[in-house]
């Protein structure tokens, strides 16, 4: 049998307040990390990245609205030819750099498939080394070397 559990608003809300779930809240969903990819190879136009990313209009248009609405890009009016906008990227979307490489790097370790793109350094030409988490020394850490405290350094577990 299956089971279906439900959280009360009152259970959810640690859940729905935590980092990860606010970051998801704005860049989350599949077409938007799409979309902030393609801005990230340079592309700019609405007709452009639903060209590239083959979105269809109303959905493209919903995610760079709501990616505009979260600073995470500026529609900019370049006055071309009348009325003509281009996205950007702002300093928050340049962040999720680390992001999307992360994940790239996830996917082809557990997925096994590359795309044909490789991220290279742009100066030397060599490939990207895999995107570690450091602690303040320079340490690769990972999970099991973590620990999740609250902001008073109480272990997570034993909060609530």
């Amino acid at each position: 049998t299956t089971e279906i559990y439900t959280l009360s608003l009152h259970d959810a809300l640690p859940i729905l307040c935590c980092s990860v779930a606010c970051a998801l809240n704005e860049v989350g969903d599949w077409w938007s990390l799409l979309v902030v990819k393609q801005a990230m190879l340079g592309t700019r136009r609405f007709v452009d990245f639903q060209h590239s990313l083959g979105i269809a209009k109303n959905i493209l248009c919903n995610r760079l609205s709501r990616l505009v609405d979260n600073g995470v890009m500026v529609r900019v009016d370049v006055g071309e030819h009348g009325k003509r906008y281009e996205y950007r990227l702002t300093d928050k979307g340049r962040d999720l750099f680390t992001v999307v490489t992360a994940l790239r790097q996830w996917s082809e370790r557990w997925n096994g498939e590359k795309d044909a793109m490789q991220l290279v350094d742009g100066q030397s030409g060599e490939p990207l080394a895999p995107v570690v988490v450091n602690n303040q020394q320079g340490k690769v850490l990972t999970v099991r070397d973590v620990r999740f405290v609250d902001e008073d350094g109480k272990p997570w577990e034993d909060v609530g």
